[in-house]
């Protein structure tokens, strides 16, 4: 490796190496190198972005602007290099560059019309965020820490692999001498030890770091300015959770570059995911996510709710893209004065009688870009749902009302996929999704079930709040000696929203307490069984409710893995679905988990949890799963969507 001191920007040059022999590179331009990552969206190169043939002409003038492809390719272990070439902008050239990266390198250029710009395009359609995360970036994560842990039980380095390696190669030497034997004896012979799969690393390209190692590492230490990221898609359930993983990504990043560079991504443009399936509120969960990814220094948002197109999950308008992010990097890496770079963002909101006023940074000049009242603003009050807000602008705040609710305690903002708010500052830059006040906490157990006051409390499960372990808040399991009924409370609320609910009770399937809980793999609890004497209460639109239903109820308790095959004939469950009829893998007993519940009459899922071991990032929801191939929100790994996740669990 040679490290050459600062050098004027400029160009072109010849770089001679000389030695045994002579090497020259020319045409070899000096400013600054911008790697831009993520997946299709950074993928969309300008060929299929607006005004290609306008495009290709003005190019002609940007041959100081170069753009490298790095290939499509997965590596279980970090490599050492990978093919590529430097391609000259020009008309014939540019349309296969990445839209985003060149219109914010065009956008830049004119900012600084004297320094080259080159763009290392490392990215991939569909990709999540994990594989492109190094090991060393999951570690920082406290969240993430199984994904760390993973990733090193296949790390040739690490004592857990040497100690495992070691202990395959005894049972292999163990088995050639009863393979000898055998052989000699003409006796039958087990199969050899299987190679533990544990020192295998992950080798496709959604594996966590794979994409690292092949498409990123082999790219340091080259020296970059700064990062471009255009990516989110493929991680949509995430939740909040998805902050966390970008922490991982930007500190794993900034510590094997050694260098604290600037980050600038691309907020997710409204669109149709999952539509009649997907959780309207889905995008307004991620999108605070990828708002929280603020809070890393050096890391900055632009945000395009207002240019995409809700039929098209590639908004085609790249060059406004670019242009938001080349304002981000005037601003916060060129030092540029004088320029608003942001939208709108919400500062603090106060509760004023019957009306919520809500203030924000960079308001200069709010208004809207289509001259109405702003839009897709909701509040909610004790005892409503959200409703749509009555808005108005007063100097840089936002006043919010309802008729209908007296005393708001709560709002939110842009918060439905669909959402193209109107708010705007004088710079016409868009206010992103947000949300802000808390909604009462009600015991809709004690308020909502007739029942409450027969029912013993055994267990109380605050979910995700230890982590990868089940720990009960309370258990009472050791007090219980005889019971009839079994019954569980399970409520979800996302943050600002009204408390979902659930509330089923069944005739006891077992006269343990200590299996009526999660069925973890300590407790023993398998089961997969019809109930009788199903109640079901619930707020849940959709959810059968009934007292003491019959030829209903069945549930599916049991640690293993599995899949979706209808094992036990459920009536009308599916071979082909996840839902109210699986098959247990044997082969797996502490393996994904499964906690569900089912009307099987109705065809409907009444609550699962599934995946426990994922903390975060188990499988969670009452009734039928909006998404996907299930029903039984196996897959799903939403848990994290929800602040309040209780499960409690009685008998009778």
């Amino acid at each position: 490796l040679v490290k050459l001191p600062p050098q004027p920007a400029g160009g072109p040059f010849t770089l001679a190496v000389a030695g045994s022999n002579r090497v020259e590179c020319k045409d070899v331009l000096i400013g600054e190198v911008w790697l831009c990552s993520g997946q299709s969206n950074m993928a969309w190169v300008v060929k299929n972005s607006l005004n290609l043939e306008g495009e290709k002409k003005l190019a002609a003038a940007n041959s100081h602007i170069r753009h490298f492809k790095v290939k499509n390719v997965a590596s279980g272990y970090p490599e050492k290099d990978l093919p590529g070439a430097w391609a000259v902008c020009s008309s014939d050239t540019v349309e296969w560059f990445t839209a985003a990266g060149y219109f914010f390198a065009r956008e830049l250029s004119r900012e600084l019309p004297d320094v080259p710009i080159g763009l290392l395009n490392s990215s991939w359609g569909g990709t999540r965020i994990e594989p492109w995360t190094p090991p060393e970036g999951f570690a920082t994560v406290p969240s993430l820490k199984n994904i760390h842990t993973t990733l090193q039980r296949a790390n040739p380095r690490q004592d857990e692999y040497k100690a495992t390696l070691t202990k395959y190669l005894g049972e292999l030497d163990q088995w050639r001498t009863q393979a000898a034997s055998a052989l000699a004896a003409e006796a039958p012979l087990k199969p050899a030890p299987a190679y533990p799969a544990s020192l295998i690393p992950g080798s496709e390209r959604q594996s966590p770091a794979a994409l690292y190692n092949a498409m990123i590492h082999p790219l340091i230490p080259y020296a970059i300015r700064g990062a471009l990221w255009y990516q989110g898609e493929a991680n949509l359930r995430d939740g909040m959770l998805y902050a966390d993983k970008k922490l991982a990504l930007v500190n794993g990043w900034r510590q094997l570059w050694q260098q604290d560079f600037p980050f600038y991504f691309v907020q997710l443009a409204p669109y149709r995911y999952g539509d009649g399936k997907q959780d309207s509120t889905v995008m307004g969960d991620f999108w605070e996510a990828q708002s929280a990814c603020e809070k890393i220094p050096g890391v900055y948002m632009a945000v395009i709710n207002d240019i995409g197109n809700v039929n098209d999950i590639h908004p085609k308008n790249k060059q406004e893209v670019g242009r938001r992010l080349c304002l981000l990097a005037l601003a916060h890496t060129y030092g540029k004065t004088g320029i608003e770079f942001s939208g709108p963002k919400f500062k603090a909101m106060t509760i004023d009688g019957n009306t919520l006023r809500i203030t924000f940074d960079h308001a200069r000049g709010l208004t809207t870009r289509d001259g109405k009242a702003p839009d897709n603003f909701e509040i909610i009050g004790e005892g409503t749902d959200f409703l749509p807000a009555v808005a108005s602008i007063d100097g840089e705040t936002i006043v919010l009302s309802h008729p209908d609710i007296s005393k708001p305690a709560a709002m939110r903002f842009a918060w439905h996929k669909l959402s193209e708010p109107n708010l705007t500052n004088a710079a016409g830059l868009p206010a992103a999704a947000f949300r802000a006040g808390e909604v009462a906490v009600i015991d809709y157990f004690q308020l909502r079930v007739p029942e409450a006051k027969d029912l013993t409390l055994v267990y109380d499960l605050n979910i995700g709040s230890h982590g990868s372990d089940i720990v009960y808040d309370v258990n009472n399991a050791a007090n219980i000696k005889t019971f009839s009924r079994v019954a569980y409370f399970l409520e979800l609320q996302r943050r600002g929203e009204p408390v979902q609910y659930v509330y089923v009770a069944m005739d006891a399937f077992t006269d343990d307490p200590t299996k009526i809980g999660v069925p973890t793999f300590e407790s023993k609890a398998v089961f997969q069984t019809k109930v009788s004497n199903l109640t079901v209460i619930s707020n849940v639109k959709g959810i059968v409710n009934g007292n003491l239903l019959q030829d209903a109820g069945c549930i599916e308790f049991w640690s293993h893995n599995y899949s979706p095959g209808n094992a036990k004939a459920v009536p009308g469950a599916s071979d082909q679905l996840y839902d109210f009829g699986d098959t247990i893998s044997p082969s797996k007993p502490d393996g994904y988990g499964s906690m569900q519940v089912h009307n099987y009459a109705a065809k409907q899922t009444i609550f699962a949890y599934n995946a426990w071991k994922s903390g975060q990032n188990a499988d969670l929801g009452i009734g039928n799963s909006p998404s996907g191939n299930t029903r039984d929100w196996t897959f799903n790994k939403n848990a994290s969507n929800y602040t309040v996740k209780r499960l409690r669990v009685f008998v009778r």
